[in-house]
């Protein structure tokens, strides 16, 4: 089970061992750039990738620029700490439209759009939920189902949340951005900024 974690006061997704450690070092760069840290996953073994995905303080989605900005800054930090031993790669993308809810703060913001997640331990024997985001009560996330009833969900035993992409969810995220989502004129998902350089991190000697 993941616990909550913060950093100089920031919220920070659910995350535990080295992936909590990454973060907390990473939160605060991150945080004086304009950006916040929606996820953060480290997958792999002979050369781990470092996924990290953000979106502006605003909760705005952040384009490739601000992507190759969080790259440079990210992998600078690490190359000082190291908290990898050996080669690793890292990876920067937007959290997307239909982001995924990984701190109380997203299940407050997205409150009326639709949403699906999944439990690490059952409740009331079910792991699965999918109705509308109600937003957060006494530390617990909170959804209406389909048949009106509502499930509090525990947010450190969320194994996985994320948004229903639909014209709603679109047209909030626009009017966000402040701009109109090409997906209403071209029928296509908007594309999410991603930069994966390709390039190592440090390599010890």
């Amino acid at each position: 089970m993941s616990q909550q974690n913060t950093s100089s006061g920031l919220e920070l997704p659910h995350l535990t061992g080295l992936e909590a450690r990454i973060a907390e070092r990473i939160v605060p760069t991150l945080a004086d750039l304009g950006y916040e840290l929606v996820r953060l996953s480290v997958l792999g073994r002979d050369t781990p990738t470092i996924q990290i995905m953000a979106d502006r303080a605003n909760g705005s989605l952040i384009s490739v620029e601000d992507c190759e900005q969080i790259s440079h800054a990210v992998g600078a930090i690490l190359d000082v700490d190291d908290p990898i031993p050996g080669a690793w790669m890292l990876e920067v993308s937007s959290a997307g439209i239909d982001r995924p809810l990984t701190r109380a703060k997203d299940w407050e913001r997205f409150a009326g759009h639709l949403a699906k997640a999944e439990l690490d331990v059952p409740l009331n024997g079910r792991r699965r939920f999918s109705g509308t985001v109600m937003g957060t009560r006494d530390g617990k996330g909170v959804i209406r189902l389909d048949d009106g009833t509502e499930a509090e969900l525990p947010l450190a035993e969320v194994r996985k949340a994320r948004l229903i992409l639909t014209d709603a969810l679109i047209e909030a995220s626009a009017a966000l951005s402040g701009i109109t989502p090409e997906a209403e004129s071209d029928g296509e998902t908007p594309r999410v900024p991603k930069l994966n350089p390709k390039k190592p991190g440090k390599k010890k000697q």
